[in-house]
């Protein structure tokens, strides 16, 4: 599929060519000067150019996707050929990440361009430089975006040409791109050594409790890295857990899923807390927040939920309590999420002494009847292969965290030891 071979540590250049030909002409020309390899995908469906050598051909990009360029040239369909070929390009893009050849991939576009770009990045793991020089760089591109770890750049204008303007963003853009891969480089010289990566997810209202997980987890040589749970943050964490950066998880914040369930503004979507389970790495699993959901200001709450037990957190965050119904189907969400983990690998902590800052003794969500009721659904629910830790402790007293640290520990220390003695987990 490849006109020639990549060299290795190459920085790929992904884009139309058949209408912004010396827009990456020139930024081509700025990469070969600060002496990087280029190696250059054509995704534009009406031809190519002949400013500089083209490695890998439209024609290959559609046929990556399993489709004919001469198809999708007589149809005439714009939307079905962007979306062709940014598959074809997310296809060839994630072979040549797969041969250790990526040292960043950078491209530009409009509108078309712009989701033919997006779309093969995502076939790009987190650490890869991702730079896209983009006439919607200031609009909402979260859907198009992700969880991935792509670097936006306004161009200002259009990308129709050269002039004063463009050249400027295109600089900054392969000047980034440049810089981004050098300092990866040096790092893969120099790692960070730890006994493993730990993924822990956090809120406002569980900060106390994450903060001395982590001191404790650090103490004890692992990296500790932080997910905010708020929708972005939880899709991120399960993306870069199934694709197998972390070694363990210590998912205190579960959220998520009341907002999922009640169409709060923190919605990670119906993925999350997969995959760890998915991969059977360790974890361990609290209902921490499960007590809430969140909205924006209050005015922005929904109707139906007016007359619901709210609460102010800041002048734009406000909180909803969940009720038991709501608890119940929690319950057996968590638990069937969870029960899907091989057995071994996953532990549920459940500390009664409540679920957040706001649900303990004397706190406005304090409802130990509500917690019951998330308690009863989750044991009922879960598989037999999923032990699960009961404490009268609060989620936010120190002495749960070291029992969350501790749980977690052990359960990494048996499930390596699981490994060496060629036992599936």
């Amino acid at each position: 599929m490849k006109a020639r071979e990549v060299p290795k540590k190459t920085i790929v250049v992904l884009g139309c060519f058949d209408t912004k030909g010396e827009d990456f002409a020139y930024l081509r020309n700025l990469l070969l000067r600060d002496r990087n390899s280029v190696y250059t995908i054509n995704a534009g469906i009406r031809g190519s150019t002949d400013l500089f050598h083209v490695d890998v051909a439209a024609e290959h990009v559609a046929a990556a996707a399993g489709r004919s360029l001469a198809d999708l040239r007589s149809r005439g369909d714009r939307g079905v050929a962007v979306e062709e070929m940014g598959l074809g390009a997310a296809v060839i893009l994630k072979g040549l990440v797969e041969e250790g050849s990526v040292a960043g991939v950078i491209g530009m576009g409009g509108g078309g361009g712009t989701h033919i770009v997006l779309k093969a990045m995502q076939a790009v793991p987190f650490g890869i430089p991702k730079v896209c020089v983009s006439t919607l760089a200031t609009h909402d591109l979260s859907r198009q975006v992700g969880s991935s770890d792509i670097v936006l750049v306004p161009s200002v204008v259009d990308i129709a040409g050269l002039n004063g303007i463009s050249r400027v963003t295109i600089g900054y853009a392969a000047s980034a791109i440049n810089g981004m891969a050098a300092w990866r480089a040096a790092a893969e010289e120099a790692p960070l050594v730890t006994h493993g990566r730990i993924a822990i997810s956090m809120f406002g209202n569980t900060t106390a409790c994450v903060d001395e997980c982590s001191t404790l987890l650090r103490e004890r040589g692992y990296e500790v890295i932080p997910f905010h749970a708020n929708g972005a943050g939880g899709r991120a964490m399960e993306s870069l857990i199934a694709g197998g950066y972390f070694d363990g998880v210590l998912d205190i914040t579960t959220t998520e899923l009341a907002d999922e369930l009640c169409g709060g503004v923190c919605n990670a979507g119906p993925n999350r807390l997969t995959a760890a389970a998915e991969r059977g790495i360790p974890q361990v699993v609290v209902p921490g927040c499960l007590d809430m959901v969140n909205f924006w200001a209050l005015d922005s709450v929904p109707q139906h939920y007016r007359s619901r037990q709210l609460y102010s957190w800041s002048p734009d965050v406000t909180l909803m309590r969940t009720n038991a119904e709501e608890n119940r189907i929690l319950g057996a969400q968590l638990a069937e999420k969870v029960g899907t983990a091989p057995g071994g690998t996953a532990v549920v902590l459940l500390p009664m002494g409540g679920l957040s800052q706001l649900d303990a003794p004397g706190g406005p969500f304090y409802a130990p009847e509500i917690h019951a009721a998330l308690v009863d659904s989750m044991r009922s629910g879960l598989s037999s292969g999923v032990e699960v830790v009961e404490t009268p402790l609060h989620i936010n007293d120190r002495g749960f965290a070291a029992l969350a640290v501790e749980v977690l520990v052990s359960l990494l220390a048996e499930c390596e030891g699981a490994k060496k003695k060629g036992k599936n987990v």
